[in-house]
C-alpha cells in the first residue's frame, strides 16, 4: 500500500517539466513584446545607437555586479570572453542595432512580426549546427506559426500602413538573432547565467559605443520623462529580466522549442502598439493568432 500511494501521488514527469517552462516563457514573451513600443517612445528623444550603447553598458554593469556577488565570475577564461563577445555582438549589438535603426521607418507592430519569424531560422540553423531533428510534428508547428505571422504581415502591408524602407535592416536583425540563439547552445562557457548575460550585454555596449559616437550626436539626446521611463524599462525589465528568462529557456530545452514562443509576439506586439502608441490595428490583423498558438503547441511538444 505504501508503494502504491507513492506511485499515485507522484506527479507526472511531463507536468513537472512543462509548468516551469510556461512560467518562464509567458513572462518572457510579454516583456519581449513590450520592448518594441518602449523603443519607439525612447527613440523619439534619442538616436538609436547611443540609446542602445548606454542601455547595454548600464544593464551589463548591473548584471556583472550581481554576478560578482554570487561568485559567478570565478574561473572566467579568455575563451569565455571571446565567446561571450561574439554572442553579445549577435544577440545584442547587431540584432538591436539593425532592428532599432530599421524601426525608424517601420511601425513597432511590423517590426515585431518580422522578428517573430525567428523560430523558422532557428529550426534550420539548429538542424545544421546542433543536429536537432526536424520531426514532422515540429515542421507542421513551424509551418502553422509562420502562416499566422504571414497572415498578420499581409494584412498590415496590404493596408499600406508601413513603408518598406526598413525591411532590409530588420530582416538582417532577424538573421543575427537566430544565429546568436543557436550559437548560445553550441558554444558553452564556464560561467553562470547572470555572468553570461551580463558579459554579453556589457561587451555588446563596448563594441557598439565607438560606432554610436562616430555616427550620432549625443547632444540630440533629450532627457524627457518619456525617454527616462523608456530607458529604465529597457535596462531593468528588458535587458536584465527578459534576457535572463530567454537564456534560461534556451538552457532548459532545444533552441527551436524555446524560440517557438516568439510566435506569440506578433499579436501581442500589435496590441501593445495600438494601446501604447495609437497605431491602427484592424480585426483582420488578429486572424493569425489561432495558427500561431497551434504552431507553438506542436513545436514545444515535439519529441
Amino acid at each position: 500500500m505504501k508503494a502504491t500511494a507513492q506511485v499515485l501521488t507522484a506527479p507526472p514527469p511531463a507536468r513537472r517539466l512543462a509548468l516551469p517552462t510556461v512560467a518562464l516563457a509567458l513572462p518572457f514573451v510579454l516583456i519581449w513584446t513590450s520592448a518594441f513600443p518602449a523603443a519607439k517612445i525612447g527613440l523619439a528623444d534619442s538616436p538609436p545607437l547611443i540609446f542602445l550603447a548606454a542601455r547595454f553598458l548600464t544593464a551589463g554593469a548591473l548584471l556583472l555586479g550581481w554576478a560578482a556577488l554570487r561568485g559567478e565570475l570565478r574561473g572566467l577564461t579568455l575563451r569565455d570572453l571571446a565567446t561571450l563577445a561574439l554572442l553579445g555582438l549577435l544577440n545584442h549589438a547587431l540584432y538591436l542595432g539593425l532592428s532599432w535603426t530599421g524601426m525608424g521607418t517601420l511601425s513597432s507592430g511590423l517590426t515585431t512580426i518580422i522578428i517573430s519569424a525567428n523560430p523558422i531560422l532557428v529550426a534550420l540553423f539548429s538542424a545544421a549546427l546542433l543536429g536537432e531533428r526536424l520531426s514532422g510534428r515540429k515542421l507542421a508547428g513551424l509551418a502553422l506559426g509562420f502562416a499566422g505571422v504571414v497572415l498578420i504581415a499581409r494584412n498590415r502591408l496590404a493596408g499600406g500602413s508601413d513603408p518598406a524602407e526598413g525591411l532590409l535592416l530588420v530582416t538582417g536583425a532577424l538573421f543575427t538573432l537566430a544565429l546568436g540563439t543557436v550559437l548560445f547552445k553550441r558554444l558553452r562557457v564556464s560561467v553562470g547565467l547572470a555572468a553570461n548575460t551580463g558579459l554579453q550585454t556589457f561587451l555588446a555596449g563596448a563594441l557598439l559605443l565607438p560606432l554610436a559616437l562616430a555616427t550620432e550626436n549625443p547632444v540630440e539626446v533629450q532627457l524627457t520623462a518619456g525617454f527616462l521611463a523608456a530607458f529604465a524599462w529597457m535596462v531593468a525589465v528588458v535587458s536584465i529580466g527578459a534576457y535572463l528568462l530567454w537564456f534560461a529557456l534556451l538552457e532548459r530545452g532545444s533552441a527551436s522549442a524555446a524560440s517557438a514562443w516568439l510566435f506569440l509576439a506578433p499579436p501581442l506586439g500589435l496590441a501593445a502598439g495600438e494601446l501604447l502608441l495609437g497605431e491602427q490595428v484592424g480585426a483582420a490583423d488578429y486572424l493569425g493568432i489561432l495558427p500561431v498558438v497551434l504552431g507553438i503547441a506542436l513545436v514545444t511538444r515535439a519529441r
